[in-house]
C-alpha cells in the first residue's frame, strides 16, 4: 500500500475527533444536569469523565501502536483472549453500530429538512428522502477511495469545531448564570454523602457514552501511515483538543442558561444559539447538528468495515468480506453491505432504538476487556514488534483506573435498567454458540 493511500497523523486525529464528537454534546449535558443538580457536581462529572477518557485514549494508544492491524478492535480480543470471546463482544456492536448510524441519520434529517425542503416533504417521506440521500452520497464518497473519505472527514470535522466554537464565544456575551433557587437548591439540602456519590456514578453513564468512541481508531491499523507512531499521535492530540471543546461548551451552557435551565432544556444548542445569531439561532443548529450526523455517518463508514474484515479473517465471516481494491484501499463489498445495512435500517428505527438501550452493557464489557488487553499485549508483543509506543508514567495507574471506572459505569447502567439486564447478558452470552454455529458454517461452505 503506497503512502498517499493511508491516512496521515492529520487525518488520524481528525477522525478520533469525529469518532468522539456526535449528538452526545448537544443533548447529554441535559442529562447529566438532571443527575447532578448542582454545578459542582455538573463540572466534576464532566471533567472527571474527560480525564478517565484520556486515560482511555492512552491506553487504546498503547494498545493501537502495539497491535497495528486492521479490525484491531475486534482482533484484540481474539489474539489476547479467544476468538470466540472476541465474536461474543463485537457481534451485536457490528449490528448495533448500524441501527445507530441509520437513526443519528434520521435525527439530522429531521434538523435540516425544515431548511431544505419544501412544505409538501415536511413529513416522514421527507426524513426518509433526506437520511437515504444522506447515507448513498457519503457511500459514493466512501467507494471512491480511502483518501477522499479522509478529505471529507477532515473538512466536515473543521467545520463542525469553527461552528462549536462560535457556541463557545457565548461565554463572552456577558449574560450572568442564572442562580438556582427552585428544586435543585432545596432538594440537595437533604443529601448525604452517598447521595452525591450516586449523583455522580449516574451521571457518568450519559458522559463517557458522550466521550467514546476513541477507541475505534485501532480499526484502521496499518490503514494508518507508520501506525506505531502516528496512532498514539492522533489519538492523543484528538483527545486532548475533544476534551477542551466538551468543557468550554458545557461552561458556555451553564453560563448562559444555569444547571436548571441546562436540565430543563427541550433544545440545548439552539437556546445557546439564540445568544449569538437570534431567531436564525434555529438554523445555525440545524446546520451543525446536520454536519455532526455527516461526520459520524461517514466515520463509521470509515470504521466497521475494518471489523468486517477481521471477522472475515476469524472464519466467522464469508472471506469475500476481506476483499479490498488495492488502488483505492477500499473493502468495496463489506462497504456495500453495511451501507446496504443503513438503508435497511431506516426502515425499522423506532424498533431498534429500545434495542439500543441494551447494547451499554456489552459495550461496557468492551471497553473493560479491551483496555486490560495492554497488559497481555505487554508480555506478547515484546516478541514480535520491535519499538513501540508507551505510557510512561501510569503506564499500570491510567489503565486500572480507566478499567475501574468504567466498571462503575456498567454497574451504574444495570442499576438504572434493570429491566434490560436479562436481555443485555443474553444477547451477550448468545454470541457464544453463534460463533461456533458460523464458524462451522464457514468451514463447511469454504467461502
Amino acid at each position: 500500500m503506497s503512502a498517499k493511500n493511508k491516512l496521515n497523523l492529520f487525518d488520524t486525529t481528525m477522525l478520533v475527533v469525529s469518532l468522539i464528537i456526535g449528538m452526545g454534546i448537544f443533548r447529554n449535558p441535559v442529562e447529566v444536569a438532571k443527575s447532578a443538580q448542582s454545578p459542582s457536581i455538573f463540572f466534576l462529572a464532566w471533567i472527571l469523565g474527560g480525564v478517565v477518557s484520556f486515560f482511555g485514549g492512552l491506553t487504546y494508544a498503547e494498545i493501537g501502536s502495539r497491535y497495528a492491524v486492521k479490525g484491531g478492535f475486534y482482533k484484540i480480543f481474539s489474539y489476547c483472549y479467544h476468538p470466540a470471546f472476541a465474536f461474543m463482544v463485537n457481534w451485536m456492536l457490528v449490528i448495533s453500530n448500524a441501527g445507530a448510524t441509520s437513526i443519528v441519520a434520521i435525527v439530522g434529517a429531521e434538523y435540516i429538512n425544515p431548511i431544505i425542503m419544501p412544505a409538501s416533504l415536511q413529513n416522514p417521506m421527507g426524513i426518509k428522502i433526506t437520511s437515504i440521500s444522506t447515507i448513498v452520497i457519503l457511500y459514493i464518497i466512501n467507494f471512491v477511495g480511502i483518501r477522499l473519505s479522509a478529505q471529507t472527514q477532515n473538512l466536515l470535522s473543521m467545520i463542525k469545531m469553527v461552528l462549536m466554537a462560535l457556541l463557545i464565544l457565548t461565554i463572552f456575551a456577558g449574560h450572568p448564570a442564572p442562580v438556582s433557587h427552585t428544586n435543585f437548591a432545596i432538594s440537595q439540602e437533604a443529601w448525604q454523602f452517598t447521595d452525591y456519590l450516586k449523583a455522580l456514578a449516574v451521571s457518568f453513564i450519559p458522559i463517557f457514552f458522550t466521550y467514546g468512541g476513541y477507541q475505534q481508531t485501532i480499526n484502521f491499523g496499518t490503514d494508518i501511515e507508520n501506525p506505531v507512531r502516528n496512532t498514539p499521535k492522533g489519538i492523543f492530540i484528538g483527545c486532548s483538543l475533544v476534551m477542551f471543546l466538551y468543557l468550554a461548551i458545557n461552561f458556555a451552557y451553564y453560563k448562559v442558561l444555569g444547571i436548571e435551565g441546562i436540565a430543563q432544556s427541550k433544545s440545548l444548542t439552539a437556546d445557546l444559539a439564540k445568544v449569538f445569531f437570534g431567531e436564525i439561532g434555529f438554523k445555525f443548529t440545524s446546520v451543525l447538528l446536520f454536519i455532526s450526523v455527516l461526520t459520524f455517518v461517514n466515520s463509521a463508514m470509515l470504521t466497521n468495515p475494518r471489523v468486517y474484515f477481521a471477522m472475515a479473517e476469524d472464519g466467522v465471516l464469508p472471506q469475500v468480506f476481506k476483499k479490498q481494491n488495492d488502488k483505492s484501499q477500499v473493502q468495496e463489498f463489506a462497504l456495500t453491505v453495511f451501507a446496504s445495512f443503513l438503508v435497511l435500517f431506516l426502515f425499522f428505527a423506532d424498533s431498534f432504538k429500545e434495542l439500543l438501550n441494551y447494547v451499554m452493557f456489552c459495550d461496557s464489557v468492551g471497553m473493560i476487556t479491551s483496555a486490560a488487553t495492554i497488559f497481555l499485549l505487554r508480555k506478547k508483543s515484546k516478541e514480535i514488534l520491535g519499538e513501540t509506543y508507551t505510557i510512561g508514567f501510569g503506564k499500570v495507574l491510567f489503565p486500572v483506573i480507566f478499567i475501574a471506572v468504567y466498571t462503575v459505569v456498567a454497574i451504574s447502567s444495570l442499576v438504572e435498567n434493570k429491566e434490560n439486564l436479562p436481555t443485555a447478558i443474553g444477547l451477550f452470552l448468545g454470541g457464544l454458540p453463534l460463533y461456533y454455529i458460523l464458524k462451522k458454517a464457514m468451514d463447511n461452505l469454504k467461502i
